[in-house]
Order: structure tokens, then C-alpha cells, then sequence
């Protein structure tokens, strides 16, 4: 099993939808390294930190799972949609999604300034700046961004 965090505007889809929908698909990527991250690595049973971005503050918000492999983006075939790409077809079809099924909201959110702060997550990709929508997590920092979230927001503070 691997780990991911997926990157939402909440304006656009939160954690609160994804729990009121129970299950999604995360189309509309189109960006090939995280198009190629859904197409060759993720699978049915990955964990996800599902990341509230341009947020005030961006956060961690909740957990999700791979629900569906990779399969092609419709939206990339429909020039009536913003994610149509001209150069994708039925026989090359350029884009994929993936589903996830909601699994928890966080007791608490853990913003990305507490990310960055803690030196366990330096290696995190998130806290280098990488404005990847899906991004691989290591195991070790998944677990740790899990254990932030049960802290109070005093004890996050105070280490």
C-alpha cells in the first residue's frame, strides 16, 4: 500500500463534500507527473491526505482511500469541458482519475505552517513547496501527519 495527499480548493471540492458524497473521482489533473503518479502507482487501497490548498490556512483536512484505479479522464474528450485537451482521444486519452472513497475528517486540521515547522517533515514534498496535485507520501510522514491531527491546538503549538 502507498500514500498520497491530494490537493482541493475547499471552495471547489472539501473534505466535507467528499464526506456528504462518500465517493468521487479525481479528474481534471493535467499535469503529467501527477497524471503519471494515478496511472502507474496509485491503486485501490492507498491511503490519502486529502489537502485543503489556497485555503486560509492550506491544511490537512481529512483521510480518504483509492477506491478505483486509474482510468481515462472523459472530460479530456468533451470540448465543452475546461479539462478538454484537442490532442487526447479515444485511442490516446492522455489524461486518467482515479476514485476515492471518504474515509475521515482529521479531529483537527494541521496547516501547512505546522508542516513546514516540524523537522520530521522536512523530506515531505508538500513542506518543500511542490505544487504537485497528487503527491507520494512516505509512510513514516502519513503516520506523522496523523499524530499531529489527534494533538490539541495547544499542544501543536508547544510541541
Amino acid at each position: 500500500m502507498k500514500h498520497w495527499l491530494l490537493k482541493s480548493e475547499p471552495e471547489s471540492y472539501s473534505i466535507d463534500h467528499l464526506e456528504r458524497d462518500g465517493e468521487t473521482c479525481w479528474d481534471g489533473v493535467r499535469n503529467y507527473q501527477s497524471r503519471n503518479f494515478m496511472r502507474d502507482e496509485m491503486k485501490p487501497g492507498d491511503r490519502v491526505l486529502f489537502y485543503h490548498s489556497n485555503a486560509n490556512p492550506p491544511a490537512v483536512a481529512g483521510l480518504a482511500e483509492v477506491s478505483r484505479a486509474a482510468y481515462p479522464d472523459p472530460a479530456a474528450l468533451d470540448p465543452k469541458s475546461p479539462y478538454h485537451d484537442p490532442k487526447a482521444s479515444a485511442d490516446d486519452p492522455r489524461w486518467f482519475m482515479v476514485d476515492i472513497r471518504f474515509v475521515e475528517k482529521l479531529p483537527r486540521e494541521v496547516p501547512l505552517v505546522e508542516l513546514k515547522a516540524d523537522p520530521k517533515l522536512a523530506e515531505m514534498l508538500v513542506t518543500g513547496g511542490s505544487r504537485l496535485s497528487v503527491q507520494p507520501v512516505e509512510r513514516k510522514h502519513f503516520q506523522h501527519v496523523l499524530q499531529l491531527a489527534k494533538r490539541s491546538r495547544g499542544d501543536a503549538r508547544h510541541g
